[in-house]
């Protein structure tokens, strides 16, 4: 009997070794299609560059003088003072402008209304005009209008609204000079090329203006006055 148990237990033994040994096989398998090509895919050795014997480079010899010279441009050069341009001020103050969408004779009849008078006046009384309040002067067969010394005239109001503001740019550019009491002195208006409408049928209303403005020259009984 007892020499029976033994020969089962070693035919358990070896049943069990086998098991094992298989279960090792099968993990060192590829199991899928993909890892079967990969391990299939032999690796071709990569050979590396031949490295040559590269001649070292000849080392100058750095004299003393030379060192101080280096240690001296790396420290840091005092900055110079940034200098500022004078603002060169001038003795009158202009404003130009192209190209307005405005008529020619209007643009000269509001001119003349102008001329001689301070910017603040020729504002207040451009304002005037918008509000029909005021008509300005012109010539030819234009009817006449109402009011102390008033011949024929109109109220341009779109040409006397872009001339309200060229006169504010130009209040900003005397202020800006340092002019005290601005007059002025040049307003002049010129025909402009004049750009066909729609079809060709019609030319466009252009012109240039340019208004010129100098500080007011006090005369003899004024400046005795003032002192």
């Amino acid at each position: 009997m007892e020499v029976q148990e033994l020969e089962q237990l070693r035919v358990q033994n070896s049943r069990q070794k086998n098991k094992i040994k298989n279960k090792m096989t099968n993990t060192e398998k590829p199991t899928t299609k993909t890892e079967q090509k990969k391990q299939s895919i032999v690796k071709t050795p990569v050979k590396k560059p031949e490295v040559k014997n590269i001649p070292k480079t000849i080392e100058k010899k750095i004299t003393p003088k030379e060192k101080e010279t280096k240690s001296d441009d790396k420290k840091e050069k005092p900055q110079k003072p940034i200098q500022k341009k004078p603002v060169v001020k001038k003795e009158y103050a202009v404003v130009n402008a192209t190209g307005l969408p405005i008529s020619t004779k209007t643009s000269v009849a509001i001119c003349k209304f102008i001329k001689n008078k301070k910017i603040n006046q020729a504002i207040a009384d451009l304002e005037n005009v918008v509000l029909t309040k005021k008509s300005v002067p012109m010539k030819g067969e234009i009817p006449h209008r109402k009011g102390k010394g008033a011949m024929s005239g109109r109220f341009p109001k779109n040409a006397s609204e872009h001339f309200i503001n060229l006169l504010k740019t130009l209040r900003s550019n005397a202020n800006a000079n340092e002019i005290d009491s601005p007059i002025i002195k040049q307003a002049m208006a010129n025909l402009a090329s004049r750009p066909y409408g729609r079809f060709g049928r019609i030319k466009r209303k252009r012109t240039h203006v340019k208004i010129m403005v100098k500080e007011k020259k006090l005369n003899k009984k004024e400046n005795k006055k003032n002192k």
